[in-house]
């Protein structure tokens, strides 16, 4: 007799309410969070631990125990679904297909996360655009400059909501059409700072506000530094626009860093307080950037292919940027060596135009040239 297989969508249900029940024990944060995961395996086992297997993990003592031992009979995950319901706030646990790639590949990931607005595909290839809270006008008017840039690109304009650059960014990257993506340190039914509420409505059109905090948790301090973390995790890389010293964006420069991600900066007045800390960045190895083109060809390959908004598999950000007549020249070349007739011949195009194409393809790292007569993707 063949034993009947649990339904899916039970147990996809069971994991999404054992990760939000997780999610709401007060004192598990995002680092014990993830060294109770790796212990037990999953949130579901978590709540099946007794309270000397819960000790046994660093930073966990009796009263936080206690506080995952009561959590099913005190925390009602119900009132939470329902009040995500009411608010059109969707809920993505760390299994689900929409949950951000780029997201998983760091080292301690939210087991949910919470979104007003939507998660698309064409998101993982982000940028994040981060900067100081006081920006002068020159760093508020690059990165709004910079942001659309790379929305007209294709990309999507990762950032934190909070005043100056930040908000100057998401604001850039709308009003170019594009799609942008808020992280906050705060939940979603109370947005901070409250002077952005209708730019939180305006990012979930036109893209997702997200946060890993439950919906009605107020900002604390600590919680801002920890959203960081996650800004420069669904983006392929950070640009810093303006930033002092001590700035809050360089938290975000050194997330990357650790996360493997690219850092960019933009450089200022070297008089001015508010470009020491780009300056630094750019010092010690950060790319300088002046253009969207700058951001574009550093990036290296995508680790996974991805679909554009015009459904086209894209490879590598700078083929964002491709014209048709670059587009045509690429999709000829295979990732084995192709001979320029070949090239020609696939294309259509004159075979000087596929030599001068090609030029352009190598410049932005997309080609390689094999021989004399023969190029390759990257």
């Amino acid at each position: 007799m063949t034993q009947a297989q649990p339904d899916s969508r039970c147990v996809d249900q069971n994991h999404l309410r054992a990760s939000l029940l997780l999610s709401l024990v007060s004192g598990v944060g995002p680092r014990i969070r993830q060294d109770l995961l790796d212990c037990f395996g999953s949130a579901e086992a978590i709540f099946a631990a007794s309270s000397q297997q819960l000790r046994q993990i660093s930073g966990v003592g009796s009263k936080l125990s206690n506080n995952i031992l009561r959590a099913t009979d005190e925390i009602d995950v119900d009132v939470e679904l329902q009040l995500c319901r009411e608010n059109n706030i969707s809920i993505l646990a760390d299994s689900d297909d929409n949950y951000p790639r780029l997201l998983k590949e760091i080292t301690d990931p939210p087991g949910v996360l919470f979104a007003s607005g939507t998660i698309q595909p064409q998101d993982s290839i982000a940028i994040a655009v981060v900067g100081s809270r006081h920006a002068t006008h020159y760093g508020l008017q690059q990165a709004e400059r910079l942001a659309s840039g790379l929305a007209r690109a294709g990309v999507t304009v990762v950032s934190g909501m909070a005043r100056g650059v930040d908000a100057a960014a998401h604001r850039g990257a709308i009003s170019a059409g594009g799609r942008t993506i808020a992280v906050l340190g705060s939940g979603l039914l109370n947005i901070y700072p409250p002077e952005h509420k209708e730019l939180a409505v305006d990012i979930s059109f036109n893209g997702a506000v997200l946060s890993e905090v439950p919906p009605r948790r107020h900002p604390s301090s600590g919680a801002f530094p920890q959203r960081n973390r996650l800004i420069t995790g669904l983006s392929l890389g950070v640009l810093v626009v303006e930033a002092s010293e001590r700035s809050g964006a360089l938290i975000s420069a050194r997330h990357a860093m650790e996360q493997n991600r690219d850092v960019f900066a933009v450089p200022g007045r070297i008089d001015s307080r508010m470009s020491r800390g780009c300056h630094s960045l750019i010092r010690d190895g950060a790319k300088l950037v002046q253009s969207v083109d700058d951001i574009l060809e550093e990036l290296g390959p995508l680790v996974e292919a991805t679909i554009d908004e015009t459904g086209k598999e894209i490879r590598h950000p700078a083929e964002l940027k491709l014209n048709e007549q670059e587009r045509q020249v690429l999709d000829a070349i295979d990732s084995d060596p192709t001979e320029i007739d070949q090239v020609t011949t696939k294309s259509g195009l004159p075979v000087h135009r596929v030599l001068s194409t090609v030029s352009v393809l190598e410049m932005r790292h997309l080609v390689r040239r094999v021989s004399g007569n023969k190029v390759a993707r990257i």
